[in-house]
């Protein structure tokens, strides 16, 4: 039997998101309704500019104040699609305190105080739900914490950024420059004015911290993820990936040591075989790998932004607190009983595509290889050409630490014959 009484609903930010959330909400009431067992009212939405004109949005919901909008107290679910850390933080311990549960987008602040947060909310009895905050529509956090929850994950690897996804397929499918395909990632709307936080890793680091929490049931904050962005891949990345048969991706790689007692966590691009499922992962659209001991292989994949996507995700948070909140239970909240070590990035073990500009005369390559030799790091394969005393080293490593690789090209650059180090690229999904 269906409650008449609705379930209040406070909406923080009617943006691109926003505004997709609340059109959902009115167009697709009674089937809401009908899933979650009572009706849902948008009963507040807080924005930063009330005069502008918001289509199907009653114009006597909209406050600026959306500090007292979380304080009313009648507000069973507080929807923040904001982002940012203040006043998001604020306002999401606020609702926790009178009596909302909460459904975000902000992965940011997750992945800066998701502890913190976690503890609020179950210190006041809410749910914390923020599907939408990894990967846009991509069903990903529900079943890591919750159909995988008896299962042990081991790495989970993606892509999950589709800006920085469409300008790198971009290079690779017309052998454009990075420039020329981030100006049309930009045209196409794909790219913000500043697009630092997509293509210096920003987004995607705070989306592996997020990730790696919940994986490996242990607390990763943001600054734990190492972060490498992908401004400087060239044309000539791409010919060389495409000489080993691999594309490039911008990757999110979280994964446990082999010894299960630490986890790493990193952002940077990769080289990746042509066979792998990743590597065909084309345009602006996400997925994500994972690896675990019983399920095995598992991917998941679709679009992982804008409006309508983004908006999915939200909603079904919502109607899962909104059926808790029925049912006077919550869901799951932060497992961090692991609380495994987080490794740095100069511990974590990979393979590596090393190009070195060198002088063309006898004796560099082995000159070059005893620099491997001695710093641990076994060769796999070497490619050299060249002409008229200048010359390019290929040198791809079997699996090799951070640490030692960057030791490692320390030593090369003091090598007289070694003009420059042209480009260093991880290899990852082999």
């Amino acid at each position: 039997m269906m409650r008449t009484r609705p379930l209040k609903v406070a909406l923080l930010g009617c943006g691109v998101v926003g505004s997709e959330v609340a059109r959902i909400m009115t167009t697709h009431a009674d089937d809401l309704a009908a899933r979650i067992g009572a009706p849902v009212e948008l009963a507040g939405v807080a924005v930063r500019r009330p005069d502008r004109v918001r289509e199907g949005i009653d114009q006597a919901l909209v406050t600026t104040d959306a500090t007292a909008l979380v304080k009313r107290g009648d507000i069973d679910v507080v929807v923040e699609v904001i982002g940012g850390i203040e006043p998001a933080r604020t306002l999401i311990t606020t609702a926790f305190e009178h009596g909302a549960s909460v459904v975000s987008a902000n992965k940011a602040l997750l992945a800066q105080d998701g502890a913190a947060l976690h503890a609020a909310a179950g210190e006041h009895d809410k749910d914390l739900y923020y599907e939408a905050a990894v990967a846009g529509a991509i069903p990903l956090i529900r079943p890591l914490r919750e159909s995988l929850a008896g299962d042990k994950i081991n790495r989970v690897m993606g892509i999950v950024n589709g800006t920085t996804n469409f300008i790198l397929d971009k290079m690779d499918s017309t052998g454009a420059g990075y420039q020329e395909a981030l100006d049309e990632a930009t045209a196409l709307g794909y790219a913000e004015a500043d697009p630092t936080a997509d293509v210096e890793g920003f987004d995607a680091a705070a989306k592996a911290a997020i990730l790696a929490g919940i994986a490996f049931h242990t607390r990763v904050r943001l600054d734990d993820v190492y972060r490498e962005g992908m401004t400087e891949v060239t044309a000539a990345d791409f010919a060389s990936a495409k000489e080993m048969g691999c594309t490039i991706k911008l990757l999110a790689i979280c994964e446990r040591a082999e010894d299960g007692a630490s986890v790493t966590a990193r952002v940077h691009p990769a080289m990746i075989p042509l066979s792998h499922p990743l590597a065909s992962v084309r345009g602006a659209y996400n997925a994500v790998f994972v690896e675990s001991d019983a399920a095995g292989q598992l991917m998941f994949y679709g679009p992982g932004a804008g409006g309508s996507p983004t908006a999915s995700a939200v909603l079904g948070d919502l109607v899962a607190v909104c059926r808790n909140r029925l049912n006077g239970a919550t869901g799951p909240g932060e497992s961090a009983y692991a609380a495994l070590t987080v490794s740095p990035m100069g511990d974590v073990v990979t393979r590596y595509h090393i190009s070195l500009d060198v002088a063309d005369k006898p004796g560099v390559l082995a000159q070059v290889a005893t620099v491997f030799a001695e710093h641990g790091v076994s060769i796999d394969t070497v490619r050299q050409s060249g002409k008229d005393g200048e010359a390019s080293l290929v040198v791809v490593t079997h699996r090799a630490s951070d640490a030692a690789l960057t030791g490692t090209v320390e030593a090369l650059r003091k090598l007289d014959t070694v003009r420059g180090v042209a480009s260093i690229m991880r290899v990852e999904g082999e």
